[in-house]
């Protein structure tokens, strides 16, 4: 019996220590061999049924459900970061999903929204409907992830709508790490976006 190439044997038990729900491809592990050799074993692992294949060049680690008795659909979140780090994009949630991400929403999105610095796309992968949007460089680059979710989320509930139960919610969800950088890199905002953010972090004028 023939035994595999060495970067067959590495990519296998990097994907053996991924957690359930995991979503990459051949982008997350381009430090291990060159782009057709890293397809050639994705694809080998799927057809053996160790991973699942999402849609083209996308993959998974799938969970799977004793209760419902099968596996559970790819999550949305991991598909949207598994496609940024495949192209190379800087996103963050907006819209609803970004309020559902603050927990200033308990409703499920129907499609995942994300501001992007990449190009406009949209997927349909099932059950999985994810849509990036571009955004100035200015808005997205160079910017901690929690700062754009945040702006987003105010814009998505907009002027004149964020009532004190907001403001209490995001202090509380937010860590103090998460507002220093919010304070810090948010003061270039709209007006009234970062008298918010002052609010929400304790800050008066």
């Amino acid at each position: 019996m023939s035994t595999r190439p060495k970067y067959q044997q590495e990519i296998t038990s990097r994907i053996n220590d991924y957690s359930k729900g995991i979503v990459f491809s051949a982008a997350d592990f381009m430090d291990v061999a060159d782009t057709d050799a890293i397809n050639k074993t994705l694809s080998r692992l799927s057809e053996e049924g160790r991973i699942r294949r999402i849609t083209q060049g996308l993959y998974d680690v799938p969970e799977y459900s004793s209760l419902l008795q099968e596996y559970a659909v790819p999550r949305p979140d991991m598909v949207a970061e598994a496609l940024a780090r495949k192209f190379n994009w800087t996103i963050a949630p907006c819209g609803d999903t970004a309020l559902n991400a603050l927990h200033l929403s308990t409703q499920v999105p129907n499609v995942w929204s994300y501001v992007s610095d990449g190009p406009y796309r949209k997927y349909d992968l099932g059950n999985t409907k994810l849509s990036f949007k571009t955004v100035k460089q200015r808005e997205i680059s160079g910017f901690h992830r929690i700062t754009v979710t945040v702006i987003q989320a105010l814009r998505a509930l907009g002027k004149g709508n964020i009532t004190e139960k907001d403001i209490n919610i995001l202090k509380r969800v937010l860590t103090e790490t998460d507002k220093k950088i919010i304070l810090k890199e948010g003061l270039n905002a709209t007006a009234w976006i970062v008298q918010i953010i002052k609010e929400i972090c304790r800050e008066e004028e």
